[in-house]
């Protein structure tokens, strides 16, 4: 008998498929993202900066839950490397957390992590409510109507974090100015790059000046004095955890236009304050809190997934996004269901470089439901919920401006 000397095609590698930076309207799911899950679980994707070719997508939970947390794939590794990506520019910082790997991630977050424990976060509590407070009184004594987000949505989250990081009442407007300019991509490199330009400096300053204290600065500036950080990974350090009360700004904005064009929705987190724990959960899973992906990795040796190899030296993007829309882990993904278990979303990330900030914006958002549900019960749109408007050419959506009545 004939020696059988068929041998199994390999797969086929996808396309390269465009992901541009069109806009998605509103709260609406990207629909390129939804076609690249459809094709997926691996696909490979061009966006619109950066030099190289292409670089992978994975869509599917448990494929970014096991390359988000495998040392195979360098964050490090990525940022030598002019990667397509979204950012118009790109231009990591020396030291900088979000593209450290082991042992180093570790050493660089612990200097800043003791400001973010649970016990932390709950000692600021009371001074956070209080900030809140305050906001929610003036809003309510001028009376309707008014920019949610003018009024509540933007200064407690910049608030909060400028508390947390120790930034002086009177520089905290041009704080904030940075920060946005940082996260928006309309402006293009010059604008980005001025602007972290002016955010750094000013943080190169505030760990100079030897403060002492708890916030963030003042243990930045202590680790520096001791030895444990340089002074520009110290920096690096920083920047990122500044920028981060622009995300939950966008978060809640797109969490209570989520409750005001859903009337059943808002009705039973209004009139259940026990259900607005398990709210909060579920609306962090269905939020496209951004714009296409975040930060690669690059596969430090061949990886195969899904049937799938992954070579050595590819870039490689996870979607958290898409992974909290996997219906093989949330059932009936798209709808929103205040009643499923969604505790195991991945909003905050996962592995190592899981969201150091995730209790300290789970307990903003918590005081959030509460004083703006509870104080403005009747709290609508004074508009239809298409003609509010969302922030265009940005990493992170959200509404420009919620426009309320009560």
């Amino acid at each position: 008998m004939a020696e059988d000397t068929t041998t199994l095609a390999e797969p086929a590698t996808p396309p390269v498929r465009e992901w541009p930076d069109a806009g998605v309207p509103g709260t609406e799911f990207d629909p390129v993202l939804a076609e690249l899950m459809a094709e997926g679980p691996l696909t490979r994707i061009r966006l619109p900066h950066g030099e190289e070719e292409w670089a992978w997508l994975a869509t599917r939970y448990d494929d970014v839950k096991m390359i988000t947390n495998d040392p195979r794939f360098s964050r490090r590794a990525a940022s030598v490397r002019q990667f397509t990506r979204l950012a118009p520019h790109f231009a990591p910082r020396p030291g900088a957390l979000a593209w450290a790997d082991q042992p180093d991630h570790n050493r660089l977050r612990r200097a800043a992590s003791a400001a973010y424990t649970v016990g932390a976060v709950r000692r600021l509590r009371p001074r956070a409510a209080a900030i809140l407070d305050e906001l929610v009184d003036a809003m309510a004594k001028d009376g309707p109507p008014a920019d949610l987000i003018e009024r509540v949505l933007e200064p407690f989250p910049i608030s909060v974090v400028c508390e947390v990081m120790g930034v002086p009442s009177n520089e905290r407007r041009q704080v904030h100015e940075w920060t946005r300019e940082i996260i928006s991509t309309a402006g293009g490199a010059e604008a980005s790059e001025r602007a972290k330009k002016g955010l750094f400096d000013w943080i190169a300053q505030a760990i100079r000046d030897g403060r002492d204290g708890d916030d963030v600065l003042s243990r930045l500036g202590a680790a520096v004095r001791d030895g444990e950080l340089a002074e520009e990974e110290a920096i690096s350090v920083a920047g990122p955890l500044q920028i981060g009360g622009e995300a939950l700004t966008n978060n809640s904005g797109q969490m209570f236009y989520l409750l005001m064009t859903r009337p059943d929705l808002m009705d039973r987190v209004r009139d259940d304050p026990a259900s607005r724990p398990a709210a909060i959960d579920e609306l962090l899973r269905h939020i496209p809190h951004r714009t296409a992906v975040g930060l690669p990795r690059i596969a430090l040796e061949d990886v195969e997934i899904g049937g799938i190899l992954i070579r050595a030296g590819d870039p490689v993007y996870v979607s958290y996004l898409a992974a909290n829309r996997d219906p093989d882990v949330f059932t009936d993904p798209d709808r929103i269901d205040v009643d499923r278990d969604a505790g195991a979303h991945l909003a905050f990330g996962n592995g190592p470089h899981y969201c150091t900030a995730a209790v300290l914006c789970r307990m903003q958002l918590e005081l959030l439901l509460d004083a703006v549900l509870d104080r403005f019960p009747g709290l609508r749109l004074t508009v239809p919920a298409e003609e509010v408007p969302f922030r265009q050419r940005t990493m992170i959506r959200g509404p420009l401006s919620l426009p309320v009545t009560w």
